[in-house]
């Protein structure tokens, strides 16, 4: 990245941490010049400066006419013609994943090259009694066939390991894990996934458990999990959390969306907000599991009241109607293409799912539902359109949270019911979706995260990362919307270019749209006077540069509120 002034630096030093000094009426704490700002804003698209008082935009524009806001307490920046953008939104990012030191990120492409990194791992870390990793692909095993226990046997020095895949849908043990857990063939369910595998020969239990993301880890699966993992023990919960929110705003994120957050974890974030220890917003959807009981929705509508700041807010309530495409436990129209059997079951019974739709639809909530399948996805369709059925039409803006295959008759219906479709564009990405590809099958692709089809249909797009199943930095996303191709560029011309979108679309995908989604809109996601002073100055301009080369833009500026979360150069 090109390099800043030394006066620019020192100048930039100031604004960290400072609160803001007495001024005339209508002058600036902060003033940004000689920027490339693209404001998001329709009304006012382009300008090279912008004001800051306190933690709102004061004035947008050129910068000739700049000066009037400056007096002998204004801190300057000169931009150096970089891009300025409204700060990046992320919509689905779990807080609560990914940050914790002693988990290992497993990177092999194959079973001999995991097999090869947990057992150096655990070679490495004789200190743990536990080994604990997550990242392993669907993709490094034949035939959509999926791991068992025996394949790690010998690799961890007879310690238990516990391997999460790259979703955080399927959980893999090895035989040490299955004794401590007290796992046997006789075992029909645990607390913390859907589903058991069993070897259908011998009825063992294969070390494979599926449906762990979307069984929720309840209060009682987190108890049953905490007996045994040190990764679940509370102690050193917030310095984790903050940790990674830290490292979201070097990515230039100002607006984290928690998806699945659990009533015991609400305390915890306003600790955090209250210390000053966010930083950036943060906003959560409670976790709705199957059989949630009235006591419990209660609580949900006791803590939107309770929790409920800029800084961090309980904005919604987060449910599954199915899983995932590689193990085969998404919901599908027609069978799997490599599963001609089974075509994948939905969480709910579709009516018991309309009911609970319409349901916390009358109680106000807006609804983030998990839809990977075409069937799934037609299922919360369905159920978001009797909640206004029997409720009535409201601004509810419900989403339909990931949208992986999606079926050609249900595109128009987003734009018609107003649901928004929450996608992650890195998902789509060659260098990940091998299995899915295959499980799924050549004549569902053309619908395969259709960010195209469902632009030109007038849906709300709003972009996330999922993390930690994908990198957390936008940059990664826009590329991926921009090729659909992996990080090493291949294929040629992308997997299913038709479904590629400019990078317009994209960008407002991580602010005004995503801020539109969230509710937010009034306070964030475009640069106009009155808003949050959210920005991010990035390294390189996404809107010139070669589609390729956008995967390696950085934030190098964050700034929250008009204080500096992040500076990184």
């Amino acid at each position: 990245m090109r390099a800043w002034t030394a006066s620019c630096f020192a100048l930039v030093l100031g604004v960290c941490g400072c609160s803001p000094q007495a001024h005339p009426e209508g002058t600036a704490d902060l003033l940004v010049r000689h920027a490339n700002i693209h404001t998001m804003d329709e009304a006012v698209p382009r300008a090279t400066a912008i004001a800051v008082q306190g933690d709102r935009i004061l004035w947008v524009g050129d910068d000739g006419a700049a000066a009037r806001f400056i007096d002998g307490k204004t801190r300057l920046v000169d931009a150096g013609g970089r891009l300025l953008l409204p700060g990046f939104i992320d919509s689905h990012f779990h807080v609560g994943l990914g940050a914790d030191p002693n988990v290992e990120r497993i990177t092999g492409q194959s079973l001999g090259e995991i097999q090869a990194q947990v057992k150096a791992f655990a070679a490495s870390r004789p200190d743990l009694k536990w080994i604990e990793m997550d990242g392993w692909n669907y993709s490094a095993f034949p035939d959509g066939s999926l791991p068992a226990a025996a394949d790690l046997h010998g690799l961890t020095g007879g310690r238990p390991a516990f391997l999460v895949a790259y979703d955080y849908h399927t959980v893999w043990m090895n035989q040490e894990a299955l004794q401590t857990f007290g796992i046997t063939k006789a075992t029909k369910s645990v607390s913390f996934a859907e589903a058991v595998q069993h070897d259908r020969k011998t009825g063992e239990p294969t070390g494979i458990f599926i449906g762990f993301g979307s069984a929720g880890l309840s209060e009682q699966a987190e108890a049953d999990l905490r007996k045994h993992l040190p990764s679940h023990s509370p102690e050193g919960t917030a310095g984790r959390v903050e940790g990674l929110l830290r490292r979201a705003a070097r990515a230039g994120i100002t607006t984290v969306v928690e998806p699945q957050t659990y009533l015991e974890s609400l305390p915890l974030y306003a600790q955090l907000e209250k210390e000053g220890r966010l930083p950036q917003r943060l906003q959560v959807a409670l976790f709705h599991r199957r059989g949630t009981s009235d006591a419990e929705i209660a609580r949900f509508v006791e803590a939107r009241t309770q929790y409920n700041s800029d800084w961090f807010r309980v904005a919604a309530v987060k449910l599954y109607i199915d899983d995932v495409i590689e193990p085969h436990t998404a919901a599908m129209l027609a069978p799997y293409a490599d599963r001609p059997e089974t075509k994948g079951n939905t969480v709910y019974p579709p009516q018991e799912f309309n009911d609970v739709v319409a349901r916390l639809d009358r109680l106000g909530f807006q609804i983030f539902t998990h839809a990977i399948g075409d069937r799934g996805i037609r299922t919360a369709l369905d159920a978001y359109e009797h909640a206004r059925m029997v409720n009535g039409v409201r601004d509810s803006r419900h989403e339909i949270v990931h949208v992986e295959c999606l079926s050609e008759q249900d595109v128009p219906r987003f734009h018609a019911l107003g649901i928004t479709a929450c996608m992650q564009p890195r998902h789509c990405a060659p260098d990940i979706t091998g299995q899915w590809a295959k499980a799924v099958g050549p004549q569902r692709w053309q619908y395969a995260w259709a960010f195209r089809s469902l632009r030109d249909s007038g849906a709300t797009l709003a972009f996330s990362s999922d993390w930690n199943v994908a990198e957390m930095e936008p940059a990664i996303g826009i590329y991926t919307a921009l090729t659909r191709q992996g990080l090493d560029g291949q294929p040629v011309g992308g997997w299913v270019p038709e479904q590629t979108i400019e990078i317009e679309t994209a960008v407002k995908g991580y602010t005004i749209t995503g801020a539109y989604a969230n509710f937010v809109e009034g306070n964030r996601g475009s640069l106009v006077p009155g808003k949050y002073a959210d920005l991010v100055l990035l390294s390189d301009d996404v809107f010139t540069i070669a589609p390729e080369k956008v995967k390696d833009v950085r934030a190098v500026w964050t700034v929250v509120g008009g204080k500096e979360a992040w500076r990184g150069f």
